[in-house]
């Protein structure tokens, strides 16, 4: 379990930073490429939550 708490907050910490660069960039083309990264990176974030939720909550 806690690899899976490592694994959520690397990907919350990537997902912060993919939104900062974004908001930084000049070129749109990097804006909208960060701002995608943004959110995949929250996506899976949310899975790994939900995942640790349901091994918490067991059968």
């Amino acid at each position: 379990m806690q690899d899976m708490r490592a694994h959520l907050e690397k990907l919350r910490i990537e997902a912060e930073e993919c939104e900062l660069i974004s908001k930084l960039a000049t070129n749109a083309t990097k804006k909208e490429l960060f701002a995608q990264l943004a959110t995949h990176y929250r996506t899976l974030a949310d899975e790994v939550e939900r995942a640790m939720s349901d091994v918490r909550s067991g059968p």
